[in-house]
């Protein structure tokens, strides 16, 4: 029993460390070419002057997002927005 028990607090950290690096990975990808040209026009009507600067763009389309076309407002809120 004790064996089990310390396997278990000695497991525990390392899983939780290694789910913790796997979901901002996958948080973090960037859109694919279809959401892309969901939100082509809003983020040029919109958010003009973070074009290529990932990071700002999004934050931009977040702010905006009542404003954005449908399709645009699904993509934003797909990615965490």
């Amino acid at each position: 029993m004790k064996i089990s028990v310390i396997a278990a607090l000695v497991l525990a950290p390392t899983v939780m460390m290694l789910a913790s690096t796997v979901v901002p990975v996958s948080a973090q990808s960037g859109p694919t070419p279809q959401e892309q040209m969901a939100c082509r026009g809003d983020a040029s009507k919109f958010c003009a002057e973070h074009i290529g600067k990932p990071p700002q763009m999004n934050a931009c389309l977040r702010d905006n997002k009542a404003k954005l076309s449908d399709a645009c407002r699904k993509v934003v809120e797909s990615h965490g927005g």
